[in-house]
């Protein structure tokens, strides 16, 4: 482990940096129902309802495919994640990016998303160039099993090849279950709102308690920009 004098920063993709809830998340719930009402032979609402249910069981909806029915993950991901239009919703903040390159340490993207769709979204943001590792799902792969966030064998994991102890990383991420996961392996934890909140206000995602913060979550933001300011974090 070498010592760092800076942190490392794991950011989260969707409603962290770019706005997930009017780009893809619609678009997404669709395209898995589509999938597994083709490949379980379900009806729409019996897909739906399988999709929500694995998603709060497992964390991700691909891990109960992969246990209950044999699923293969590349071939979920490649159908789930082929998003036409995709280019042309993606958004992000340019003042909030712009501070990305400004932050002291290292920048790491971890994400449950796959690599082909997250080499899109950061193609349209244009912000690939600033981080120094982009782990997607197909890296959350331990003794053959997907092991995506919030696993915490997983973070622990994701600290180790970046050769530095889970205390030294910060991750700013929009999931609050993920959060709660990285603090009880040592890494601080940054809860970003901006989307989540913008969602919320259009009526694309259901009423969310954001004005507290759990103790898990270490400083709640809701711009890039407040990173700046967290000097007790590092």
């Amino acid at each position: 482990m070498r010592p760092a004098r800076h942190p490392v920063w794991l950011f989260d993709l969707d409603n962290t940096l770019h706005d997930a809830s009017s780009a893809a998340f619609g678009h997404l719930h669709r395209s898995m129902g589509e999938y597994i009402e083709r490949e379980l032979g379900l009806t729409e609402e019996e897909a739906s309802a399988l999709r929500r249910r694995y998603w709060l069981r497992y964390g991700a909806t691909l891990l109960g495919l992969i246990r209950h029915h044999g699923v293969k993950p590349h071939h979920f991901l490649h159908h789930t994640h082929l998003l036409p239009g995709l280019e042309q919703r993606v958004r992000g903040h340019g003042h909030d990016l712009a501070v990305l390159q400004r932050l002291p340490g290292r920048r790491c993207i971890l994400t449950n998303a796959p690599a082909a769709y997250t080499a899109r979204v950061l193609g349209v943001l244009g912000i690939a160039h600033l981080f120094d590792h982009i782990f997607s799902i197909e890296d959350m792969r331990m003794f053959g099993h997907w092991r995506p966030k919030p696993d915490a064998r997983m973070l622990r994991r994701t600290a180790a090849r970046l050769r530095v102890p889970p205390s030294h990383c910060i991750l700013v991420e929009d999931t609050l279950e993920h959060q709660k996961a990285a603090r009880r392996i040592g890494m601080r934890t940054v809860w970003m709102q901006r989307w989540v909140r913008a969602a919320v206000a259009a009526g694309r995602m259901a009423p969310k308690r954001l004005a507290g913060r759990p103790a898990y979550v270490d400083r709640r933001i809701a711009r890039l920009r407040e990173l700046r300011n967290l000097r007790a974090l590092r």
